[in-house]
């Protein structure tokens, strides 16, 4: 879900102007974080998880599954439990980035202690069954990675066209009903993101072959260069953003085991990845991938041309390998140093100033990566903030990557 900040979201143009201003201050901000908390011990290790749904209508008389657009109004009905007990729920509800789907947590976090893996799914049942209250007799919550036909014609209910020439996404496919409509965050990131790259995003996936394919796979690559004729072409965050998947959340006991639980979870994500995996079906169409990962990467993928090597650098100063949603760059701990063996792009000065101020090497070139890749969503309220205290520029470069 990401920091979900209130306010009122600045165009493109108007954030481009503050880059180096949230830079810098996101800068300042980590360095007073790090020294007021590097020394913080006795905290207990806490986690928790995030089941992403998406909310399904069916007509059995059709035969037809659509995505409902009711996560605003069912996220109302779930969020006055807490607005009269913040303290005492089993459950938390949250947006997503569909208007089709909502996020569901424990209403605290679980512990270190084997008892507590003990709870984990009576507390995931509960959230089920307390989410099913509101739904309408044809209704389901699925905890299905991507829904097949996302894309296709008439796959909301009510049912909303693609507007390719207006609007947050300008989709061939994607249209902005679809997006989450009570928090600015969602259609504010899917515009950003486009009008910095300069262009729509383009994900093209290969069509899973058999002696019934066809080629080409649509006429979508008769309406965009980016479309290639023999792949699934998908051109908004919404076909990244919009899948779901199964999160965990941890507070380490200090940063030194926060950073060797990064480095340990490196090579075990990718395992779980591969063990459960479950999104083949892409616009309505058999995929040859199964992972909804490099999906989600390219529909968030921000860089201009320059960035991805295309021109020569002239407006931008790096060119970068890869989308801001991405695997990691480096390891963090000292144990894990001598795995850093691929090349790192980073802001020179900003490592230095990190280095300068009291950061050891390997978290200050992590965090000089960072700050390579402009922010691409900042509300007017939070643009000049009082760095000893608040926190938000570091937390939206980061959150953001």
């Amino acid at each position: 879900m990401g920091l979900l900040t209130e306010g009122s979201p600045l165009s493109w143009e108007e954030t481009k102007k503050f880059a180096n201003h949230v830079r810098e201050h996101g800068v300042n901000q980590f360095i007073n974080l790090y020294k007021r908390l590097r020394d913080r011990q006795g905290d207990v290790l806490k986690w928790g998880d995030e089941v992403e749904y998406v909310i399904v209508k069916f007509d059995s008389e059709k035969k037809q599954a659509k995505l409902s657009l009711r996560a605003k109004d069912i996220l109302d009905e779930l969020n006055e439990k807490e607005r009269q007990d913040p303290t005492g729920v089993k459950s938390l509800w949250r947006p997503e980035y569909g208007a089709y789907m909502i996020e569901g947590t424990p209403g605290k976090p679980y512990g270190g202690l084997m008892a507590h893996f003990n709870i984990v799914e009576a507390n995931m049942k509960y959230r089920r069954e307390e989410v099913q209250k509101y739904l309408s007799h044809d209704e389901a919550i699925l905890t299905l990675t991507s829904f097949p036909r996302l894309g296709c014609e008439n796959f909301t209910d009510p049912p909303c066209k693609p507007t390719p020439n207006e609007g947050a996404t300008r989709s061939l496919f994607f249209p902005d009903e679809a997006v989450f409509p009570g928090h600015p965050r969602f259609k504010t990131l899917s515009r950003n993101i486009r009008e910095r790259r300069g262009e729509k995003v383009a994900i093209n996936l290969p069509i899973y072959r058999d002696i019934n394919t066809v080629i080409p796979v649509d006429d979508s690559y008769l309406y965009s260069k980016a479309a290639l004729p023999d792949h699934v072409y998908m051109d908004a965050m919404g076909f990244g953003m919009g899948c779901c998947c199964l999160q965990l959340t941890f507070q380490a006991c200090n940063i030194q085991e926060a950073r060797t639980l990064y480095d340990q979870l490196a090579p075990l994500c990718p395992i779980m990845l591969a063990l459960t995996a479950a999104s083949p079906l892409h616009r309505g169409f058999i995929t040859d991938v199964d992972c909804r990962w490099n999906i989600i990467s390219g529909s968030v993928d921000c860089r201009t041309e320059e960035e991805r090597g295309l021109k020569p650098l002239n407006e931008n100063k790096f060119v970068i390998s890869k989308s801001r949603y991405d695997s990691i760059d480096s390891y963090l701990s000292p144990q894990g140093e001598k795995y850093n063996d691929v090349p790192l792009v980073y802001d020179e000065a900003i490592f230095e100033k990190l280095k300068n101020g009291g950061i050891d090497h390997l978290l200050a070139q992590h965090v000089a990566h960072l700050f390579i890749r402009d922010t691409v969503s900042l509300f007017s309220e939070k643009v000049h903030q009082d760095d000893e205290k608040d926190t938000d520029h570091f937390e939206w470069r980061h959150d953001e990557t």
